[in-house]
């Protein structure tokens, strides 16, 4: 069980993230928070305490990787980037803008810390496929985690990639996928059914955990399990989050999958942020 001064900083630490968050998009006037916020806690765990990282050699060989395939969350990316030192806090406030490092969808030719440039949906989960398998042929001994959409999981390509590390027996591949049940037109549901994303990725070969993706104690359990896994098999969370999680009147709202906050709502945002942890 995780110690619980290191949930409390790391709740924290979401909090702090989650305000970032907000703040960016608002000033951009662009973004997309609902899947930024859905997926902090879990990104918090990431950065703040499970990569293996160097804020200083972004390119260090034996870092963990870090795939975001659902690109346009990013926000939620840079903000780790930043506060763990790949580049000035300030940095945040020139998302989107001509000749920012933050455009709208990660660039690892611009932003440190990238470790793949993504935001077409689908492929990123093949990307980091590619970079587990190296890694054995290698012998190297870092990790590729791979963030993924619920949404993005209706692209076939998701489940090629899934069948390829089953074939590879690529165990140190950990897929996160951010259930929050939303997508940019509507419903998972109403678009396209995922039916049980437990029983699909335990199907074609994964190693999967379902778990609440804002429990922070939980997160860190499975991240703790998922160390201690010796199946061979390539590791998956199912993690049931909330989009637009922490902001009252963003919460399950599917407008707010690619809509910036104006001066009220963003006070409004920031004060649900404040009282609601």
């Amino acid at each position: 069980m995780a110690e619980q001064k290191k949930v409390l900083r790391l709740k924290s630490q979401a909090k702090e993230i989650r305000k970032e968050i907000l703040t960016m998009i608002h000033a951009a006037q662009s973004g997309h928070p609902g899947g930024s916020l859905s997926a902090a806690d879990m990104m918090t765990a990431l950065y703040f305490d499970e990569l293996r990282l160097n804020p200083e050699n972004p390119q260090w060989e034996e870092r963990d990787r870090f795939v975001l395939s659902k690109g346009h969350a990013c926000p939620v990316l840079y903000t780790c980037l930043a506060l763990r030192g790949f580049f000035p806090k300030e940095e945040l406030v020139t998302l989107r803008e001509e000749g920012s490092i933050l455009q709208g969808h990660p660039d690892m030719k611009r932003c440190p810390g990238v470790d793949i440039s993504t935001g077409s949906l689908g492929q990123g989960l093949s990307a980091a496929v590619g970079m587990a398998l190296c890694a054995k042929r290698d012998q190297k001994s870092f990790r590729v985690f791979c963030m993924v959409g619920d949404g993005e999981s209706n692209e076939g390509q998701i489940w090629e990639a899934v069948e390829v590390a089953a074939k590879y027996n690529l165990d140190n591949l950990i897929i996160l996928l951010d259930r929050n049940r939303l997508q940019n037109d509507g419903t998972c549901e109403e678009i396209m059914p995922n039916g049980n994303l437990v029983d699909k990725f335990t199907a074609f070969g994964c190693q999967v955990w379902e778990i609440d993706g804002h429990d922070m104690e939980t997160i860190l359990d499975t991240l703790d399990e998922i160390h201690a896994d010796h199946s061979g098999k390539p590791k998956c969370v199912v993690a049931h989050t909330v989009k637009g999680k922490g902001v009252f009147f963003m919460e399950n709202a599917v407008e707010w999958h690619g809509m910036a906050p104006n001066d009220d709502q963003f006070a409004r945002a920031l004060k649900d942020i404040e009282e609601g942890f």
